[in-house]
């Protein structure tokens, strides 16, 4: 099963690169978040690099997201069954979470 899950290629895998190069900055963000708490930095400004951090997921969350809709959903309504209710299914359940957070 390993060997067939490596073998998949997901809706990001095109932009895999620029994926991991806008999370390394997210990643710096945060970092930069702990340092500014470390060094104790005014509450609103360390609010402010919480929204801008939080702000960068969520976007990142929505590219992921129509990614996964443009291509693995689409795949798999094309092929129909019962793949294409389960795709369709997680992507409004993911949808869902993105909403409440």
């Amino acid at each position: 099963m390993a060997t067939d899950e490596a073998a998949e290629v997901h809706g990001y895998t095109a932009e895999k690169t620029s994926h991991l190069k806008r999370l390394r900055r997210i990643e710096g963000q945060i970092r930069g978040l702990q340092r500014m708490v470390e060094e104790d930095k005014y509450c609103i400004d360390v609010l402010t690099q919480v929204s801008a951090a939080t702000k960068a997921l969520q976007s990142f969350s929505l590219e992921l997201l129509e990614e996964h809709l443009a291509h693995c959903v689409v795949e798999a309504a094309q092929r129909g069954g019962p793949e294409a209710e389960e795709k369709v299914r997680e992507a409004s359940d993911a949808i869902a979470r993105l909403v409440r957070s």
